[in-house]
């Protein structure tokens, strides 16, 4: 009977070793800026709330941005801040801010939720976020849309393009990187 065991034992044993549990979340690289805890839609909605606690409509400045570097993909923080002419390139911006596509920018932020990731080992997931802005006076509130695309860096959600949905005119159309490629 012990005989019987001891040759099973290794059997068993290289069985277990083919049977490997996939983690949740896949490691898609590294990130070696600080990161904020959450899903995509948890840590898009961060960064909108932080935008609008510190009234900062428009082009960030070099403070602003480092602030928002938490919430900012690798690639998006350098293009934003090229090499020091990162300042620079913000003044040549069109006038707005450049998280909405809108001229003057939103009062309120809501994004959609990403209640159910379809694939758990998804790199990026765009979101829908509602915008508006409170008018002064008679007139009427403005309201549109964006799209935020959200990607993984290692196992931290970052803003990485906005889509320009909506927006009322003079706003822009397209995307914040082709707004910043092509200046």
């Amino acid at each position: 009977m012990k005989n019987k065991s001891l040759v099973l034992f290794p059997v068993m044993l290289a069985l277990s070793a083919c049977s490997a549990v996939d983690p949740a979340y896949h490691d898609v690289g590294s990130r070696s800026a600080p990161c904020v805890q959450g899903g995509p839609d948890s840590v898009a909605q961060q960064f909108y709330d932080l935008r609008l606690q510190q009234g900062n409509q428009g082009k960030p400045d070099a403070v602003t941005l480092a602030r928002y570097r938490p919430y900012l993909s690798t690639a998006l923080y350098q293009s934003l801040a090229e090499d020091g002419h990162g300042t620079q390139k913000l003044a040549r911006l069109p006038a707005m801010d450049i998280f909405s596509g809108d001229s003057l920018g939103p009062t309120s932020v809501t994004v959609r939720s990403a209640s159910r990731i379809p694939n758990t080992g998804a790199k990026n997931i765009p979101l829908r976020v509602a915008m508006s802005r409170r008018q002064a006076g008679d007139r009427p509130d403005v309201a549109w849309q964006a799209e935020a695309l959200m990607i993984r860096e290692g196992t931290c959600w970052v803003l990485d393009d906005v889509r320009y949905l909506g927006a009322a005119p003079p706003a822009t159309t397209g995307t914040l990187r082709q707004t910043l490629e092509t200046r």
